[in-house]
């Protein structure tokens, strides 16, 4: 098929490079804008765009894609679909209503659940043992059109944001190809999704990383997985921001110590007070600091018992 591709992080990229491996016709790549990054503030392609540019496609990269400007030069291209890989932009309906077949997106979990644009971290952050990748036609509501197709794997307790994201962009890939098959066969067969049981994954912020010692073990410890590598969690230390990258639960006794409340050191790291137990944190970034084992911090810098972080 014609295919215009839309998509920016590494999560798009095994979805690019499936199409042109399978031998559909990539006729232009739409993605974000260059970014500064780092102190140097140096201009970084995206991803998607240094792939592109590796198998010599166009590549077009609108500040707005809903401007008339932009919109015109999609339809030039005569797609028969546009595939959509964590973009970066709402689309408008004057580009949904465009393609012969639609526009096609792969979504990062089994939808209904987790609609919106955190659905791989809030999948770590809330506990589940299982995700997947679900296709879908895009609407004009967001993630509520028809799906296509899924497939599942099990997050292991070992898992984290990172290795989920690993994971899924390779599922992703090979989901997408198997839609691209059916939709080309006219096998394809649409679900209605149940909003009654759709739940929301919003946008990961710094905030989200910001550690309730209040809350259990458990919830403290998928929060820590869940944004591991990034933006990561955090909590302070004598008003210092820690990064907290590991921990693991603890069995301790004490009965008076307060959430948050740092009780005991031992060869791995510290033991910290949770709102139903303790948990030890064998993985630390202080503030600039390099990300290393507790231990090791702990040889070069005092950890106080009885701080209470925050």
């Amino acid at each position: 098929m014609r295919v215009i591709f839309m998509g920016t992080p590494d999560f798009a990229v095994p979805c690019l490079d499936m199409l042109v491996k399978e031998g559909h016709d990539v006729c232009l790549v739409v993605t974000q804008p260059d970014r500064p990054k780092g102190r140097g503030k140096k201009m970084l392609f995206p991803p998607v765009k240094e792939k592109a540019l590796e198998y010599g496609i166009e590549v077009f990269q609108p500040v707005k894609i809903r401007e008339e400007d932009a919109v015109n030069k999609l339809r030039e291209y005569n797609a028969d679909i546009i595939v959509v890989v964590a973009f970066g932009q709402i689309l408008p309906e004057s580009i949904l209503n465009m393609p012969k077949y639609g526009c096609v997106n792969v979504h990062g979990s089994l939808l209904p659940k987790y609609r919106g644009a955190g659905p791989i971290q809030w999948s770590v952050i809330n506990g589940d043992t299982k995700t997947g990748v679900t296709t879908m036609y895009m609407e004009k509501g967001l993630d509520t059109g028809d799906m296509l197709l899924k497939a599942e794997f099990p997050i292991e307790p070992s898992d984290t944001y990172g290795t989920v994201h690993d994971k899924m962009c390779l599922v992703g890939a090979e989901v997408l190809k198997g839609t691209l098959e059916k939709i080309e066969d006219g096998t394809i067969v649409r679900e209605k999704q149940d909003d009654s049981i759709s739940t929301y994954a919003p946008m990961i912020s710094k905030e989200t990383g910001h550690i309730d010692w209040s809350k259990t073990s458990d919830e403290i410890i998928n929060l820590i997985r869940g944004l591991n590598p990034i933006p990561n969690a955090w909590t302070t230390y004598n008003d210092e921001v820690l990064k907290i990258w590991k921990a693991e639960k603890f069995e301790f006794d004490n009965d008076i110590a307060k959430c948050g409340e740092i009780v005991a050191t031992n060869k791995k790291g510290f033991v910290v007070k949770t709102g139903d137990g303790f948990v030890l944190i064998t993985e630390i970034q202080a503030r600039g600091g390099k990300r290393m084992n507790t231990d090791a911090y702990m040889r070069g810098h005092a950890v106080e018992i009885g701080v209470v972080l925050a």
